[in-house]
């Protein structure tokens, strides 16, 4: 049983923690970009991917928030929107082996996660495992949005966030979206990353997601 830390998801996480849990992701190879708001994270996105580059990305409301998929959808870029192809494709198991192709395909992978800790892991969990399978390998570039709101102590801290918070608004959207509550199948953490420059985290001074 997971003993709940009570914890305010809803706020931004002080300079100082923000500033140490910088230090130790990049001590794990994770590089890290820190932004004020959405809005320049989504140009920290734009300055990163280069014109023509295959993107990927992974369901996330956070991507949604700082006006990423809404401009991937507009077709107002400069890249190969491998998305768009699956979302053609009304056979579910040809729809299911475009997106593994897909994150194999893609130049870069956008994502969020679910926690983030002050030691400098990142984790993340979904229903289908379409999203946390691109994160460990199978993506040459990945590219993670996350608010500071995400920053917990520990992985310990990381289960609670996920199992007593993350997971009741996940619950909402699903509903909302697909007419059936979601479900914590599929877990990834990112202990370390020995891949230089794979793995960019753009940390926002904004709650952001869940």
């Amino acid at each position: 049983m997971c003993y709940y830390v009570s914890m305010d998801y809803t706020k931004v996480q002080n300079n100082k923690i923000i500033e140490k849990t910088i230090v130790a992701l990049k001590n794990h190879g994770i590089d890290v970009v820190l932004v004020d708001t959405k809005k320049q994270a989504l140009e920290e996105i734009l300055k990163n991917v280069p014109a023509g580059s295959k993107v990927m990305n992974g369901s996330s409301t956070t991507l949604i928030q700082i006006g990423f998929s809404e401009m991937l959808k507009s077709g107002k870029h400069k890249w190969i929107n491998l998305h768009e192809e699956i979302l053609k494709e009304s056979d579910h198991g040809k729809q299911s082996d475009l997106r593994r192709k897909s994150i194999t395909e893609a130049d870069y992978f956008l994502s969020s996660v679910n926690a983030i800790t002050e030691d400098g892991q990142l984790m993340a969990v979904d229903a289908s495992g379409s999203r946390v399978g691109a994160l460990p390998f199978a993506a040459k570039k990945v590219l993670i949005v996350a608010g500071a709101n995400k920053i917990v102590p520990n992985i310990k801290g990381a289960f609670d966030r996920i199992q007593n918070y993350v997971i009741n608004l996940e619950n909402e959207r699903a509903m909302k979206a697909y007419g059936m509550r979601s479900s914590l199948n599929k877990w990834i953490i990112i202990e370390k990353e020995s891949t230089p420059n794979r793995i960019k985290l753009i940390l926002v001074k904004e709650v952001l997601g869940f």
